[in-house]
């Protein structure tokens, strides 16, 4: 049986809009890679979204993954209210941009999406968080 590709993702936000973060870790086996990035004007909401757009992104080829997100903005947006954003053509929804990205980037897999409790001791949800927030400094720092 072919091995999951996990990926935790967690998105911060100094100021709500504000300088932004994002964080990801994708295991693989024994491999991991951690990924981040940030923006100068953004919502917390935008920055869990872009989280899982950038961790799908660096991926080469097709997979089974799961997903653990502390966001349930995320893990329902995709779960249970994507449909139905698509029938009424996006009227009213926040973000379509990047939920629209989100859908293009996530055809291509097998996902099975997770709520995990965030500030809850999981390490990896920590991590994600954690980046998230390095982003946010080394942007704060650039300018």
């Amino acid at each position: 049986m072919q091995q999951k590709l996990i990926i935790y993702t967690d998105g911060a936000c100094k100021g709500n809009p504000g300088i932004g973060g994002w964080g990801a870790i994708l295991f693989y086996g024994e491999h991991k890679k951690e990924l981040y990035g940030y923006a100068s004007d953004t919502t917390n909401n935008r920055m869990e979204l872009t989280a899982v757009i950038e961790a799908l992104k660096a991926l080469k080829r097709s997979c089974s993954i799961e997903i653990y997100t502390d966001s349930q903005y995320v893990k329902r947006g995709m779960t249970e209210w994507i449909d139905g954003w698509q029938r009424k053509n996006w009227k009213d929804v926040k973000n379509p941009d990047l939920w629209q990205e989100l859908l293009k980037t996530a055809k291509a897999h097998d996902i099975s999406w997770h709520w995990v409790r965030g500030h809850n001791g999981n390490p990896n949800n920590e991590r994600a968080d954690e980046l998230a927030n390095l982003a946010i400094t080394k942007a704060g720092s650039s300018s």
